[in-house]
């Protein structure tokens, strides 16, 4: 079959209703809905057959026929259209009300700076690309999806095509690289259940790598930033404007400009926020959205100005640290930035760097130093989880939460083998599956703390249970407290006789399956601001004839509140750290404004940071005992080991050359223009 608008199988009532749990305000957009294109890239139409080959030789005989109109795709064009968003998105604060007079402080200010950036769009690319398996039976769907979260693919599904919940199940316990591509439901899934249901077929749908530029991307964005100082650096004036692209059918926003007065303080303050839509396709978080360009933005105006007032870059932050988030007006859980400041330049060598830019050399190497801070959310969602313990003492733990790479299964099981007490090998941890226990999508780093928290509460509910029975069996615990015995090693002990002490298996009697969701606390968040934070070192060489620029050193600085695991979370400081020397130096998805299509749609023309690109990578997780938020006192760190890379290497290329490069990413050209 050959589907288009005009044959598809009608939808449910109520699907233009329906956005699933990470989609902007706005209207939806659904495959083959109807006869209007909106964006370059839009599937207009699925062809299925019984093998690829005579697909592909079908599509080859498909004709279409357009009716052109004038389309607009160039952010910088339109920028004087852009306007305020209609509703910010779930998770996405607005700008928080002006302080002050920021333009009246401004004009006084002894020092300032007032400066443009911009950020291209830049696609997830995952290596795997998107991909829906939909194996039909007259019992329902068994869906095989690429995605951050069964549950909302399932209730995605659902609702767009009006059926039972009984009757579909969906289940991803290995999604691959996402990076936040997968947390809205792709073009795979609803085109794959669209055919399968219609002809009552197993259907399979896989995206081309050009295909992969179809759907979502971080939006170009430009960025104005006006800071004033006092001659000893005291911030008294701070102006942050951004404007970024969207869709014509959905406003999707990001928190990109809250950052400057949360980090800061200053006595004056005034932020701005809009959107011009465009004829693409609607952007989608990709790892830390809004931060991560709110604070290059911010961080390299801060590294303007030191050389302004003359004062180091670190000593300047130091001198506008602030002890709260003075957006919320509260205390955070906890913050140990200076300690990252502090750890940070130290293993980095900060007091080697020579003040003046230009100044320091390695052969035919300008060598700079440049440095940033990063901030980021702690979120904490709500989530169910399923234990069953059976009577040899082995727990199986399930919930439908997802792993991107983050080392989720092996966290989640060395939470529940420290809680219980028992031996790693004796926890079997499952994901991935819309049969679990209800879990959110996994992103905004909050997995960890969110899944972590519900496993905790659950095994302590199960040592509270065997703990009763043990009671009631033996009569040296009979008048004892919870908190007299202790769980370790496959036992349960006395604290006080720690020979007294029987294994875990005997206070069993039968299996226990129990299921327990845990919420966030809802005093926390009246009480605390929950944050993660970075400080960031970057050393550069250019090159003074090519404009070659080669990251020769980072030091990333992490207060995370308690790690652990420092192996799977410096794995993901690493990947974040990577990722930040390809923004600031390859990453941009290049639009043909004739065409209206992204061209460098291939991982040849679609550059990212390769193994040549890096050198020494150095993580540092600073001490941060945090009793306020969460019990387990952790926060998550995917995405705070991106923020403020992209400005660290941007301010070591300033103090390398001495010319500043206000937009990323800082290529060739762009340096020997400016040297």
């Amino acid at each position: 079959e050959i589907y288009t608008y005009k044959n598809r199988p009608s939808l449910a009532w109520f699907d233009k209703k329906y956005k699933d749990q990470d989609a902007p305000d706005g209207s939806p957009f659904r495959p083959l809905y109807d006869e209007n294109i909106y964006y370059s890239g839009q599937p207009i139409a699925l062809v299925v057959a019984e093998s690829f080959e005579a697909a592909r030789y079908a599509v080859t005989l498909v004709d279409v026929t357009y009716d052109q109109q004038e389309h607009k795709v160039d952010l910088e064009e339109y920028l004087s259209e852009a306007r305020k968003p209609t509703k910010m998105k779930g998770g996405s604060p607005p700008p928080p009300k002006p302080k002050g007079d920021a333009d009246k402080a401004f004009k006084e200010a002894s020092s300032k700076v007032e400066v443009q950036y911009s950020s291209p769009s830049e696609h997830h690319n995952p290596m795997e690309p998107h991909a829906a398996v939909v194996e039909w039976s007259e019992d329902g769907l068994l869906i095989h999806d690429k995605t951050q979260g069964v549950m909302n693919s399932q209730q995605y599904i659902c609702n767009v095509f009006g059926l039972s919940p009984k009757k579909v199940r969906v289940v991803s316990p290995f999604v691959g690289g996402a990076f936040g591509a997968c947390l809205r439901p792709q073009y795979p899934l609803f085109l794959a259940v669209m055919a399968a249901t219609e002809l009552k077929k197993s259907v399979r749908v896989v995206l081309s790598r050009h295909q992969m530029f179809s759907f979502g991307h971080r939006p170009h964005t430009f960025q104005k930033i006006s800071l004033g100082a006092n001659s000893d650096g005291k911030l008294t004036s701070l102006m942050h404007e951004a404007i970024a692209e969207t869709s014509q059918f959905e406003d999707y926003t990001e928190n990109v400009v809250n950052w400057s007065s949360m980090l800061y303080e200053p006595e004056n303050h005034k932020l701005d926020y809009k959107l011009v839509p465009l004829d693409l396709h609607t952007p989608l978080d990709m790892r830390a959205p809004g931060a991560t360009l709110g604070l290059y933005a911010l961080e390299s105006a801060m590294d303007e100005l030191s050389y302004e007032l003359k004062i180091d870059p670190l000593k300047l932050r130091l001198m506008n640290y602030s002890e709260k988030d003075s957006n919320e007006g509260k205390p955070y859980t906890s913050k140990a930035l200076i300690a990252c400041y502090e750890e940070g330049a130290a293993k980095f060598g900060w007091n080697k760097r020579q003040k003046e830019p230009r100044s320091m050399k390695r052969g035919h190497q300008l060598v700079g130093m440049g440095m940033a801070t990063g901030a980021w959310d702690a979120f904490q969602q709500k989530a169910k989880v399923h234990i069953s313990l059976g009577k040899n003492g082995k727990a199986e733990i399930t919930t439908a939460t997802s792993d991107i790479g983050t080392g989720t299964y092996t966290v989640m099981s060395q939470i529940a083998a420290e809680t219980l007490g028992v031996r790693l090998e004796d926890i079997s941890f499952k994901l991935g599956d819309t049969d679990m226990a209800e879990s959110p999508l996994q992103g905004g780093s909050w997995t960890a703390a969110t899944v972590g928290s519900a496993v905790q509460d659950i095994c302590i509910l199960v040592k509270e249970k065997l703990y009763k029975n043990l009671q009631k069996k033996d009569p040296r615990f009979k008048s004892t407290k919870l908190e007299d015995v202790l769980f370790h090693d496959g036992k349960i002990s006395l604290v006080n006789s720690p020979s007294i002490s029987v294994p875990i298996t005997e206070s069993i009697d039968e299996k226990i399956d129990m299921e327990t969701q845990k919420l966030p606390s809802m005093m926390t968040n009246m009480l605390y601001s929950r944050k993660t934070h970075s400080a960031v070192f970057a050393e550069v060489e250019v090159d003074e004839d090519l404009g070659t620029v080669k990251v020769t050193k980072v030091v990333s600085a992490i207060a995370a509140g308690k790690i652990l695991n420092p192996k799977t979370a410096r794995s993901q400081i690493l990947g974040g750290v990577v990722w930040g020397i390809s923004m600031a130096l390859h990453e941009e998805s290049m639009v043909d404004e004739i065409q209206g299509k992204y061209m460098n749609h291939s991982f040849a023309e679609y550059h990212i940071s390769v193994n040549a690109d890096i050198h020494d990578i150095d993580v540092i997780f600073v001490k941060e005992p945090d009793e306020h938020v969460n019990k387990l006192g952790i926060k998550g760190v995917g995405e705070i080991g991106l923020v403020g890379v992209a400005a660290a290497i941007s301010n070591a290329i300033y103090h390398a050359t001495g010319k500043r490069v206000r937009s990323l990413p800082i290529t060739m050209d762009k340096i020997l223009n400016l040297t």
